[in-house]
């Protein structure tokens, strides 16, 4: 699944204080990555809206519990948001503790003081609600943000889901920052009336994600292009169109909408829903493939189990057994060899440490978009009894002691590290390397069906002449293909740390190249899993034609039933077979066929 991406680079330009690479929503063709497509009237060929089954649904934001589920709820299927009174009470606090500390004369990082190397220079003193001032900051952030509009290097991204997956994580995690009230519900208004920008792919080196939100902070003010209910318009059309008033941001909405890695974190929400899916059917896989072998089940068995105490591991052995509860190769076969190729005996290993790469990720996920990754980091009613180092003079410079503004709150505004998305960026890469060493012996085992060695019997010595002789393409040329495909995304992506504006800036953590990866070894992971179920779906028939009494196991059976009659009635069609296979897999989710056990306990389950 490789699309083409197209993009005009214009340059360099300052925005803000800010130096973000700029480019436009049309231009030349550019280079290949997973979410584009060949240059076309507004610089990619195809866009992919949502169908949005779910827009009769809405979540609650709360700032704390969002889940996978949900946020591919909104992202996927058109599900729309609200705010708990809660949550927008936090980020009213905020707010209001925000501009308080200018009044009290407190310095914060991006507000009354400028960002990155100008993070020592003034922009403002005072009451940032006296008239000047006010009138001040009202301009100059209506300017930062219709320059988002030119923000960032194509390809665009073509997928509705990736942009409104961003926007709900960055909904959710705005509920702990500075916003103002109107930047707050913009970005609530724009996901619930299906507002979408055109968010250029090539805007944020991982380190905030501050390109791809830039060009949603031009939406908001009715710059730029962005697609209304998957038709593209300008962004000042889509905006009358749904009855919605171009946002006036104020204070430091720029930094409120910009400071957050909600790009990466939205996209590792879908790639944690659809890898999950993924990593299950390659357990039924697995099940369907011991049946097809004849194999011997041992490795799975207690004693193996219980002298290596892995819960993963073990988690996944066991769920493979009992989904061969009832199975023939619990009966005695006195041509079933003893041990069969390590590819098949090292599966249950191979997708149980897959699960517990998935498992860290997933739990990552979900801390990075229940919390704040802004800068600077605000708490309101943060005293400095608190904690010994808010009571020293370095700490208490940032101590804001409330009044009119904040209602009397007090707090702190501190400059942080927070946009640092790790350990997420690094649980990305574990889990493709994962992934790929799951997928490799996928690869291998399908193989092995080509030798009587492991097989016993070759399928012409008990399938009928005339008959299906040979699998219906699964293994062979295409997996090793598709395996091919998946290597050139599994080599670690080398640190990167490039000395950007001025030097301040030097850390960079490729997450968008990360989750791009993910996703792409996650795909290609569907596609070999499609080329097992054909092979193994053939030697079941091989079996039963050795002899029609045998059972696979209650959820093999299931599996193997529904799955063969689909390639039937495609073989009928004369659809390709792959592409047939492939649609089986993700339109039936391998928990139909099988409920399966327990996971090991993961934080936020």
């Amino acid at each position: 699944m490789t699309h083409q991406w197209c993009g005009a680079a214009y340059g360099s330009c300052l925005m803000a204080s800010l130096v973000l690479l700029c480019g436009s929503a049309a231009g030349q063709v550019s280079a290949a990555e997973p979410d584009g497509g060949v240059s076309g009237p507004y610089g990619i060929e195809t866009y992919n809206p949502i169908t949005p089954t779910e827009s009769d649904e809405t979540i609650t934001l709360t700032g704390h519990d969002l889940t996978i589920d949900q946020v591919v709820a909104v992202a996927r299927y058109g599900a729309k948001v609200r705010l708990s009174p809660q949550a927008r009470a936090r980020s009213l606090a905020a707010y209001g503790l925000l501009l308080e500390a200018a009044r009290e004369g407190v310095p914060v990082y991006w507000f009354d003081r400028g960002a990155g190397a100008n993070r020592e220079t003034v922009i403002f003193s005072g009451d940032p609600l006296a008239p000047q001032n006010k009138a001040m900051l009202e301009k100059r952030q209506l300017g930062i943000f219709r320059r988002g509009a030119r923000s960032g290097i194509g390809p665009q991204v073509n997928r509705e889901e990736i942009v409104r997956a961003m926007m709900v994580v960055r909904a959710n995690t705005m509920t702990f920052e500075a916003a103002s009230p109107q930047l707050t519900q913009m970005l609530v208004d724009l996901i619930n009336d299906r507002i979408t920008p055109v968010v250029q792919s090539r805007g944020t080196v991982g380190e905030g994600d501050l390109g791809p939100l830039s060009n949603i902070g031009a939406t908001m003010v009715g710059a730029g292009y962005c697609y209304y209910r998957g038709v593209r318009m300008p962004a000042s059309q889509a905006l009358q169109e749904a009855g919605l008033k171009p946002l006036q941001p104020f204070a430091a909405d720029d930094s409120e909408l910009t400071s957050s890695n909600a790009y990466a974190s939205g996209r590792a929400a879908l790639l944690v829903h659809d890898a999950e899916a993924a990593l299950n059917w390659a357990d039924l896989a697995y099940a369907l493939d011991l049946n097809g072998m004849n194999s011997s089940i041992t490795p799975l068995s207690a004693p193996v189990q219980l002298n290596r105490p892995f819960p993963w591991l073990n988690w996944d052995a066991k769920r493979v057994l009992d989904s061969l509860r009832g199975s023939y190769l619990f009966d005695a076969d006195p041509k079933r060899i003893i041990q069969d190729p390590e590819s098949l005996r090292a599966s249950a290993v191979r997708d149980g440490a897959a699960w517990e790469a998935w498992g860290a990720l997933r739990t990552d996920e979900l801390l990075q978009i229940n919390s704040s990754d802004h800068n600077p980091a605000v708490r309101v009613g943060l005293s400095p009894s608190d904690s010994w180092e808010l009571n020293t003079p370095e700490l208490l410079k940032y101590y804001i002691k409330g009044g009119p503004d904040s209602h009397g709150m007090h707090g702190y505004i501190v400059s942080d590290a927070n946009w640092d998305p790790y350990p997420l960026a690094n649980d990305l890469e574990a889990f493709t390397t994962a992934m790929a060493n799951m997928d490799i012996a996928i690869s291998q085992r399908m193989s092995r069906f080509s030798n009587t060695f492991f097989t016993v019997i070759r399928p012409s010595d008990v399938l009928p002449r005339g008959g299906r002789a040979f699998p219906r393409g699964g293994g062979g040329y295409g997996s090793a293909a598709i395996y091919q495909d998946m290597q050139s995304y599994t080599n670690p992506i080398p640190p990167a740390g490039d000395a950007l504006v001025q030097t301040v800036e030097d850390l960079q953590s490729e997450s968008r190249i990360k989750v791009q990866h993910a996703e792409k070894v996650t795909l290609d992971t569907d596609d070999l899993l499609a080329e097992d179920l054909l092979n193994g779906t053939f030697w079941l028939r091989v079996r039963k034609a050795q002899d029609a009494s045998r059972s696979f196991g209650k959820a093999a059976d299931a599996a193997y039933g529904a799955f063969d009659q689909a390639m039937q009635e495609a073989e009928t069609d004369g659809a390709p077979i792959h592409d047939a296979a492939v649609s089986f897999l993700l339109a039936n989710p391998a928990s139909k066929y099988f409920a399966g056990i327990q996971a090991p306990p993961m934080p936020h389950s």
